[in-house]
């Protein structure tokens, strides 16, 4: 997960790149025949001093490493976000970053 987070004017900007393969499982293996096994996003978060500040719910939709941005009032540069997303198989990723 690709994160960059800028405060100006008491609004911290967020943009995330997701790196995420997305599928839906609807789509054939173009070799084999075979369904290709759903696996995408279904939430990401993102917390500010322990409170979620944004969250998003994904679904099958969505494309490939999804691009998504947001913005909130409050954080401080040099303040840590921790980012969270975890997918329909289990899987999460955790990032922090450092709003600059």
């Amino acid at each position: 997960m690709k994160i960059t987070a800028r405060f100006k004017n008491e609004v911290t900007s967020v943009r995330v790149l997701a790196t995420h393969p997305m599928e839906t499982g609807r789509r054939s293996d173009q070799q084999t025949g075979e369904l290709i096994p759903a696996k995408y996003i279904q939430e990401l978060s993102c917390e500010h001093q322990g409170k979620i500040v944004f969250i998003a719910q994904f679904g099958t939709s969505m494309s490939e490493n999804p691009y998504l941005s947001f913005s909130f009032k409050g954080g401080q540069k040099g303040d840590t976000l921790q980012l969270r997303w975890n997918d329909n198989t289990g899987d999460v990723e955790k990032t922090d970053t450092i709003i600059k």
